[in-house]
């Protein structure tokens, strides 16, 4: 019942967006391919569709590919559109996250990358590149190792004095060794 709900409005949603013709009224947005057009003063309607989407798939038990992408839509709309208001960058982030989530991880890097460049005073920057850094890193995601020591470098130089600054760290230590190798790196070391 819940779902048919939810997918009534955003056929709504959609169906709204495309109903005027050149009419620029501020309630107006255009969905394309891939992006959310606001128009000005629709950033408000945005957030708060941005908002119920979050917690739709906060509340999911199986992320569902479909709304995951539709979430990755509205996120990156209100992020890209919406960039005076505080929270664009926590919505591009969460859009990375969740793209990530789908594995669709050249989509997860375009949203920490835009995220991290649009918005370099965001208060969790440093956790943005750290996310990207990891997906460079991962053998099953992007699998960059120069990349990710980059990103790493980059998090240590930016914030030198944070949890993400020592685990950036210890993970270019960490490249290239085994998960044998480590063990024993961690049993020698805890002797």
């Amino acid at each position: 019942m819940f779902k048919i709900s939810f997918y009534s409005l955003i056929v709504l949603f959609v169906l709204g967006a495309c109903n005027s013709s050149t009419e620029t009224s501020k309630q107006e947005s255009v969905v394309k391919k891939d992006s959310v057009i606001a128009v000005a003063g629709d950033c408000q309607r945005l957030l708060i569709q941005a908002k119920r989407m979050d917690s739709l798939l906060l509340s999911s038990e199986v992320l569902d590919p479909k709304l995951a992408n539709e979430a990755i839509i509205l996120f990156n709309g209100f992020g890209s559109n919406c960039a005076n208001d505080s929270l664009a960058p926590e919505f591009l982030m969460k859009a990375g996250q969740v793209a990530q989530a789908i594995k669709n991880y050249t989509k997860a890097e375009e949203l920490y990358k835009k995220c991290a460049t649009d918005f370099p005073k965001y208060k969790n920057r440093a956790a943005c590149l750290f996310l990207l850094a990891r997906l460079y890193d991962e053998e099953s995601m992007l699998n960059n190792e120069t990349a990710a020591k980059i990103m790493y470098s980059q998090i240590v130089l930016e914030y030198p004095n944070t949890s993400y600054a020592s685990d950036a760290k210890a993970a270019v230590n960490n490249m290239g060794k085994t998960d044998e190798q480590l063990v024993h790196e961690f049993l020698k070391k805890n002797k």
